[in-house]
């Protein structure tokens, strides 16, 4: 199968980049891909940018090019937000080829992308015809302007039904599919198709004995939780290891300084990384916001590592309480820090179910082959559906 990839990268590398190049290199084993590629900018390269988004004649160039030359199947989007925007798909269709999009956010509902706003979660455009409080918050880059852009732009494409042209979206969790489905974009339930992420490579080595500090990797962001992780650890007396970096750098700085027991790492390379993941008691994942699909949880059941994670959206879908985690209700620091507690007095012994759990779940969800065979028989159905009359 002769597969055309188009992506959109951030300014600042992120999760989807990592899944596009992996995606890219697992069809590469056995399929002919193509990888179009676009940049985000900064400064007034990246104003221009945005002011094209709605109908980026430029960008759509460069995607009538990259069908003459790979002659593809079909094509998948990624990103597209703003160097490309949505006139790929147009273009795609005029070329009569069948189009499938993964969906990591949230962008298509609402112009913040993460349905999270000014320190809690923000879902009133789920339902709206247009995001006027959206507009009115200025969600997106906490500017009225760029929020009121990126509605439009999304509002008009809506309206000019390019949205329907694609045949087949890719969510990476149930949770995510049904959020699409009951909101008011309008698109059938039939159009959309659970697909997760997943990780290349062995999995690491598992020392004999775990140590006994948690680990938290990540942006140092607010939505990540990192206030309310502070705040659950700060006075527990429990080890607890911060690695990443971002906005919340100086309050973390600080709590490392206050607290003993906390440690912060910076970033990370990924073999560090790893190898913390395959050492540490359990992963901490406090995100109160709707994540897409976070890699640091592959990365710790490919460990057998399990997660002690919020209740909500991507991490409740994916960590089954007393099988590979345990949960706690979103934002809840005395929660945290009860679960923290309740964990650290566990026997070894009694932890060894969890981990073996993490581990299965790697196996049986997670892993290359049956992810490559997922995405095949997506392509599959999207070219069956083009081409039905």
């Amino acid at each position: 199968m002769r597969i055309l990839i188009i992506h959109n990268r951030y300014q600042d590398p992120g999760g989807e980049d990592t899944v596009v190049s992996q995606e890219k290199q697992l069809l590469g084993q056995t399929e002919d891909v193509m990888l179009l590629t676009f940049q985000n900018r900064k400064g007034w390269q990246g104003m221009w940018q945005t002011l094209w988004s709605p109908w980026n004649v430029w960008a759509a160039r460069k995607v009538r090019r990259a069908i003459r030359q790979h002659h593809p199947d079909v094509v998948h989007l990624h990103n597209l937000h703003y160097a490309v925007g949505p006139i790929a798909i147009r273009v795609v269709k005029r070329a009569n080829l069948p189009v499938v999009m993964t969906l990591h956010n949230y962008r298509l509902l609402c112009p913040s992308a993460t349905l999270f706003h000014n320190g809690r979660r923000f879902t009133d455009s789920l339902h709206a015809t247009f995001p006027w409080k959206a507009v009115r918050l200025g969600v997106h880059s906490r500017s009225r302007v760029k929020t009121f852009w990126l509605a439009l732009n999304h509002w008009v494409h809506r309206k000019l039904g390019t949205w329907r042209l694609v045949d087949r979206y890719i969510t990476l969790t149930d949770f995510a599919r049904q959020l699409f489905i009951d909101s008011s974009l309008g698109l059938p339930a039939e159009k959309f198709t659970v697909k997760p992420n997943f990780t290349i490579g062995a999995r690491p080595a598992v020392p004999a004995m775990r140590e006994d500090f948690f680990l938290f990797v990540g942006r140092l962001t607010e939505e990540k939780g990192i206030p309310m992780l502070l705040e659950a650890f700060a006075t527990s007396g429990l080890r607890l290891t911060i690695v990443g970096d971002g906005p919340l750098r100086k309050d973390v700085l600080a709590a490392s300084d206050r607290s003993p027991s906390i440690t912060y790492l910076g970033p990370q390379e990924h073999a560090s990384v790893a190898r913390l993941l395959a050492s540490c008691t359990a992963l901490v994942f406090p995100s109160v916001w709707y994540e897409g699909m976070p890699m640091t949880l592959l990365e710790a059941f490919a460990a057998g590592t399990p997660v002690i994670a919020s209740d909500l959206g991507a991490m409740a879908s994916m960590v089954k309480d007393g099988y590979n985690g345990w949960l706690f209700s979103p934002g809840d620091a005395s929660a945290l820090r009860e679960k923290a507690i309740r964990w650290a007095a566990m026997d070894p012994v009694d932890r060894q179910p969890l981990e073996a759990g993490a581990g299965a779940s790697y196996e049986t969800l997670y892993t290359a082959a049956p992810n490559r065979q997922q995405l095949l028989g997506i392509y599959q159905a999207a070219i069956n559906d083009h081409q039905r009359p």
